[in-house]
């Protein structure tokens, strides 16, 4: 179903980014990933091509997208490399602050930075083409905790902020033909990511709260959020927009 899609997918290099990349290579699209990092970024291309065998299946775009003019050079890349665009993913983000108490001006500007910001610039530099694309989506990676309260302040009001953004696009865009969906992950374990930091730092603590908030036992995966986006992108989910798809094994509590 998605074979021939072009894909942007933004924070491709590792954990939940990098799985959305693969996932769609191997439904057959054609995927320009970006991260800041050239060395992961390259080994996701390598992984691509070996389970593909096409040399165009993945290509690297390494950009802070942070910085504004960023986010329309990797539209841009993408237009160029094959003449379009028909899917966005914006996967990008981070975390601040854990309390209130510690919370800044600053660490709420570099939270909205970091995850708001960037997602609203791609989806304005793609929108010309993405009308034109081919069954055109959009997805956004936000948090269980953009649902409801959880994790630090400024994170929290980061991902609430990027589900009202796809609320509001999904909207607008349906004229257009674009269909927009946030998917919320809960806690989710990769190589590298902050589960695992905090797993080795403390793996009693932890282990008490896969015990306590887990209810199957175990994190999530970055495959199993991928397999939820790339079906949300697809033309099988020609009726889903505007949504918010949970993806935590019934971590959040939210109804």
């Amino acid at each position: 179903m998605l074979g021939g899609s072009r894909v942007l997918v933004s924070g491709a290099s590792r954990g939940i980014g990098r799985a959305i990349a693969l996932r769609f290579v191997d439904e057959g699209a054609r995927v320009l990933g970006v991260a800041r990092g050239a060395e992961a970024l390259a080994a996701v291309a390598g992984e691509a091509q070996a389970k593909s065998g096409r040399a165009d299946a993945f290509l690297p775009f390494v950009a802070d997208l942070e910085q504004k003019d960023a986010c329309t050079r990797a539209v841009e890349a993408a237009v160029s490399a094959w003449g379009g665009l028909d899917i966005l993913v914006h996967n990008l983000g981070g975390s601040g602050a854990r309390t209130f108490a510690d919370a800044t001006d600053d660490d709420l500007r570099d939270i909205l930075g970091r995850n708001l910001w960037p997602g609203f610039r791609l989806a304005k530099a793609a929108h010309a083409h993405l009308r034109q694309g081919r069954a055109p989506a959009i997805a956004l990676v936000t948090s269980i905790w953009g649902r409801e309260a959880g994790g630090g302040p400024s994170y929290n009001i980061a991902k609430a902020a990027e589900m009202s953004l796809g609320k509001a696009m999904a909207r607008d865009l349906a004229a257009d033909g674009v269909r927009v969906n946030s998917v919320a992950p809960g806690s989710i374990l990769f190589p590298g990511g902050g589960w695992e930091r905090r797993q080795q730092a403390d793996p009693d603590g932890i282990a008490d709260f896969v015990r306590r908030e887990l209810p199957f036992g175990r994190f999530g995966t970055p495959e199993e959020v991928a397999d939820v986006v790339t079906f949300l992108c697809s033309p099988r989910a020609a009726w889903v927009s505007g949504a918010c798809v949970v993806v935590d094994g019934c971590q959040s509590r939210a109804f």
